[in-house]
C-alpha cells in the first residue's frame, strides 16, 4: 500500500493531531504516512479578528482544496472548524474518540470565574465563549485573542489579560493541563459543535483511504458530533449568533443539550433531547426545532453576521 498523505496546518496541536493519525495509520497499514503542512487562511491572518475575516471553515478550506486537487489523501481537522456542509466528493470517513469537551479558564492566579475581579479582562476569540461568559459575569470585560495555543498562553502570563478561556482537550494533547484554574461545567460553558472531536475528512471516491480510517472511527463519538452538527444546521450553522452545543452516549443513549445566545449575553434559550445513538441526526433537527419554535429564530436573524460562531 502507497503512504497516505495527511494534510494538516502547522499549528503545535494540529501537528499533534496529525502525527496522533499518522501513528494509528501505521499500525494499520505497517507504511509510514507522509505529513504534509498546509497554510490556511486562518494562520494568515493570525493578527485579525474573526468578525473581519469570517469564521466558515476558515482554518479547513485551503486543506480541503488540497484534497479535491489529489494532493493529500486525507486532512486533519478539529471537528469545531468544519462548516456543515463540507464540499462535494468530500466526506468525514472518520471521528476520533473524543477527548473532554469542555472549556477551561485560565488565570494567572489560578483564580476561578466567580472570583475574577469585577471588570477581569478575559480573552477569547470566540464569541460562543463571550455570550455564555458575559451571561454569568455580565461586568466582564471580554477582549479578542488569538494565536496558536502556546501563544495565548504567554499573552496572559505577560499580563495582556486577567484571564483566558481555551479547550481543555488541546491542553489536555499539549501537556499544558497543569496551566487550569478552572474546567467550567456545562451549564456555564457549552462547547462548541464538534469540540474536543478529531475528524478526518477524505474523498468519497478513495475507497482505499477510507477503508483504512474505518479503523479509527468511534461510533459514539461520532453519534454526538453528528447531533450536535445537526442542530447547529438546523439554526442556520452559517450565522454569527453563538450556538453551544453537547451530544453524548449515556447508558446506550444519546443526549442532546444545545444552547443559543446573544452576543451580549442577556438572552439564552436552551433545549435538550435524547434517544437512540442511530438518530442522532434526528435528535440535531429536533433540538434545532424546539429552539426554533421558542423564538431563536427572531435572535438569529437579528444577530446574523454570516459567519459561523
Amino acid at each position: 500500500m502507497k503512504a497516505m498523505r495527511i494534510g494538516t496546518r502547522g499549528s503545535v496541536l494540529a501537528m499533534w493531531q496529525a502525527r496522533s493519525i499518522a501513528r494509528a495509520l501505521r499500525e494499520i497499514t505497517g507504511v509510514e504516512p507522509e505529513i504534509v503542512i498546509i497554510k490556511t487562511s486562518g494562520d494568515k491572518f493570525q493578527q485579525t479578528s474573526f468578525s473581519q475575516i469570517g469564521t466558515k471553515g476558515v482554518f479547513i478550506k485551503e486543506l480541503e482544496d488540497a484534497l479535491l486537487e489529489d494532493r493529500i489523501d486525507l486532512a486533519v481537522h478539529s471537528m469545531k472548524d468544519v462548516p456543515t456542509e463540507l464540499p462535494a466528493g468530500l466526506t468525514i470517513a472518520a471521528v476520533g474518540k473524543r477527548e473532554d469537551a469542555r472549556d477551561a479558564l485560565l488565570s494567572l492566579s489560578g483564580t476561578k470565574l466567580a472570583s475574577l475581579p469585577p471588570g477581569a479582562r478575559v480573552g477569547t476569540s470566540s464569541l460562543r465563549r463571550q455570550s455564555q461568559l458575559l451571561y454569568v459575569r455580565r461586568d466582564l470585560r471580554i477582549l479578542e485573542l488569538r494565536g496558536n495555543v502556546d501563544t495565548r498562553i504567554e499573552k496572559l502570563k505577560r499580563g495582556d489579560y486577567d484571564a483566558i478561556v481555551l479547550a481543555k482537550a488541546g491542553l489536555d494533547r499539549l501537556g499544558l493541563s497543569e496551566n487550569i484554574s478552572e474546567v467550567l461545567p456545562h451549564e456555564v460553558s457549552l462547547p462548541a459543535a464538534g469540540q474536543g472531536a478529531i475528524g478526518m475528512e477524505a474523498r468519497q471516491a478513495d475507497a482505499g483511504t477510507l477503508r483504512a480510517l474505518m479503523a479509527l472511527e468511534d461510533a459514539e463519538s461520532r453519534s454526538g458530533v453528528t447531533a450536535e452538527r445537526s442542530a447547529l444546521a438546523g439554526l442556520g450553522g452559517g450565522c454569527q449568533v453563538p450556538i453551544g452545543a453537547w451530544g453524548r452516549v449515556e447508558n446506550g443513549k444519546l443526549l442532546l443539550d444545545v444552547a443559543v445566545l446573544s452576543p451580549d449575553g442577556t438572552q439564552r434559550m436552551w433545549e435538550k433531547d435524547s434517544g437512540s445513538p442511530q438518530d442522532a441526526e434526528g435528535i440535531g433537527k429536533r433540538v434545532a426545532r424546539k429552539l426554533r419554535d421558542s423564538g431563536a429564530t427572531g435572535l438569529l436573524e437579528r444577530e446574523s453576521r454570516g459567519t459561523r460562531a
